[in-house]
């Protein structure tokens, strides 16, 4: 049995920019001069998308993609930031948090590990740190854990020796799972594919990042944040990290709700 204590945080996918087609749009509109100082097409799209609304590439702002992107979080035009896209792995973390997770619904997309089609016979959980920090609880939650993946493994044999009338082996080693499923804890060990945009990250790091978050998913969005950060500073490099008695870190910046 595997016990988890902290969550990874992948980034597998982000933007590309066809700048052959952004050129044919600029000369159409007799804009040649154009240009942005940064590498990062979520931020050169969300500038961008920006200077769309007013056809401002004729007369750029001074200070390159970063001015023009503060600019735009000073102002509170969080619409252009709807454009960047990151595609986020989550693994090592409970049940519990992705049920939290899912309630970020716009600008957010989901593809969660099934536990019907996956065994879950490799038993790993999540364990949360003010438990883990308590030889007591955390022989309480070892005990526990043990018990409930023993049960598991019981369910999932008697099931499919309950379930031979069904020829589809498939089909068999599903029922089964997704019945023995039902005595599995919040703490189980999930993996969650996550796609959003920019402000709606923004708006997941300031909701679950601040000292009223609940400790895992707060732990998360501080990953995310850093991540995020070295990715694209100039979206996400407002944020300041504060850290709380209890160890854990939360964020501050002055453009929320962006």
């Amino acid at each position: 049995m595997k016990i988890i204590r902290e969550p990874g945080v992948f980034i597998v996918g982000r933007q590309m920019i066809d700048d052959a087609e952004l050129d044919r749009f600029l000369a159409e509109h007799d804009v040649n001069t154009w240009e942005t100082d940064t590498e990062v097409a979520g931020q050169k799209l969300a500038e961008v998308a920006g200077r769309v609304c007013y056809m401002s590439f004729a007369k750029p702002r001074p200070g390159g993609n970063a001015a023009y992107i503060k600019h735009i979080l000073e102002v509170g035009h969080g619409s252009v930031l709807e454009h960047a896209v990151w595609n986020v792995l989550f693994t090592g973390v409970s049940r519990s948090f992705t049920h939290e997770l899912i309630r970020h619904r716009a600008g957010f997309g989901y593809s969660q590990l099934s536990q019907r089609y996956v065994d879950e016979g490799v038993a790993e959980y999540v364990e949360p740190d003010i438990i883990a920090d308590d030889p007591e609880c955390h022989a309480i939650f070892e005990s526990a854990m043990a018990d409930v993946h023993a049960a598991y493994l019981k369910l999932a044999d008697r099931l499919g020796a309950m379930l031979t009338n069904i020829e589809d082996k498939t089909a068999r080693r599903k029922m089964a799972r997704q019945a023995a499923r039902c005595v599995l804890p919040n703490a189980t060990e999930t993996k969650i594919f996550v796609t959003a945009n920019a402000r709606s990250w923004r708006h997941f790091i300031e909701l679950r990042c601040n000292e009223f978050a609940e400790p895992e998913i707060r732990k998360v969005a501080a990953a995310v944040c850093k991540v995020l950060q070295r990715e694209a500073p100039n979206l996400f490099g407002d944020y300041t990290f504060r850290q709380l008695s209890d160890g854990s870190e939360v964020v501050e910046t002055p453009f929320r709700k962006v």
